[in-house]
């Protein structure tokens, strides 16, 4: 498993706008439909990655907690399904079926939604405020495999309640860390 770093994606950035296939409803989804009143989460992950297989629960736990107080959740996952097919649409159903993710699990087969968010790796955690302007980005919390260390969510939970409570949010926030994105190759040939 390859350790990438989050790219860390400027805060005030707007989030960027999408509309993608829901690989749980078969619906196409746009950044509108899962805005919350409070806040929108953004979260690119994927099937196969042990790391995002690591905080499977607690994202689900974070997104249960707090879809009641305003805010809204996507998942994304941009890999290349050619090469990874366990992160194929239908994989990504079983996943979703299978965690039971709360939220829409969109899968961007272009790749362009993952290049206009800056994403590097799975999980990429983003938040955005109620005017849709990145306020965090970076790791869910401590926790890694191996490391020993509990999955608690606490950056993104601090990022969540820091709107929730209108203070301000961390200015040293952490990257998160997770494996790399799969790029599909581009064709060199013009």
């Amino acid at each position: 498993m390859a350790r990438t770093e989050s790219n860390m994606l400027p805060l005030g950035t707007i989030a960027p706008d999408f509309i993608l296939l829901d690989t749980v409803s078969l619906n196409t989804i746009s950044l509108k439909n899962v805005r919350g009143k409070k806040g929108t989460v953004v979260m690119f992950i994927c099937n196969h990655c042990p790391y995002v297989k690591h905080v499977n629960d607690e994202i689900v736990r974070i997104s249960n907690d707090y879809r009641v107080t305003g805010f809204g959740f996507v998942a994304i996952s941009s890999n290349d399904v050619e090469k990874y097919p366990d992160d194929s649409p239908i994989e990504m159903w079983r996943t979703a079926q299978r965690v039971g993710y709360p939220f829409p699990y969109l899968y961007d087969k272009t790749q362009e939604v993952a290049k206009a968010y800056q994403a590097a790796c799975t999980p990429d955690f983003y938040l955005f405020d109620a005017e849709l302007k990145l306020v965090y980005r970076g790791q869910l919390d401590n926790s890694r495999p191996g490391n020993g260390i509990p999955v608690n969510g606490r950056d993104l939970r601090e990022a969540l309640d820091n709107i929730l409570n209108n203070n301000p949010q961390r200015k040293d926030q952490k990257p998160s860390m997770g494996c790399n994105i799969k790029w599909r190759e581009v064709n060199a040939e013009l």
